[in-house]
């Protein structure tokens, strides 16, 4: 089987860990598994690590939890550097890392459930998808 490759946006990492029921949680697994492959930048490394210890109480985890939970998405990840920093481009500047990684491993998919805030992605050939549709298409 070919393994999946694409960034994946915090909100769904978030998601995953926050309840063990749905697509998030689903593709948290497959990365586990090997099936998905995550890109991975610096950037959105130091990003999953804020909002996971910000979040810490409601997700209901321990700090040495988090610390093994970006450990095993680091193990998992391709990790890529990013040359070109083309911002602004979307409405929220705070996810244009999330694009420039996208466009550093060859137009990569970007998994989200924040659709809208990455509409110019497509200028880039980009394709934005949430969690649901990829498992969906990954059946």
């Amino acid at each position: 089987m070919i393994k999946y490759k694409a960034v994946i946006d915090t909100n769904v990492v978030f998601a995953g860990l926050y309840s063990s029921i749905g697509s998030s949680h689903k593709i948290l697994r497959l990365i586990e598994e090997g099936e998905i492959v995550p890109y991975l930048s610096t950037s959105l490394l130091f990003e999953y690590e804020e909002i996971l210890k910000r979040n810490q109480k409601k997700l209901k985890l321990t700090s040495e939890d988090i610390e093994n939970t970006l450990n095993g998405i680091c193990k998992m990840s391709e990790h890529r550097k990013i040359h070109f920093l083309w911002r602004p481009q979307l409405s929220d500047p705070k996810d244009d890392h999330i694009l420039e990684l996208a466009v550093a491993c060859n137009n990569a998919d970007i998994v989200t459930f924040n659709i809208k805030d990455f509409a110019q992605a497509s200028r880039f050939g980009i394709r934005i998808i949430k969690p649901k549709q990829l498992l969906e298409e990954l059946l």
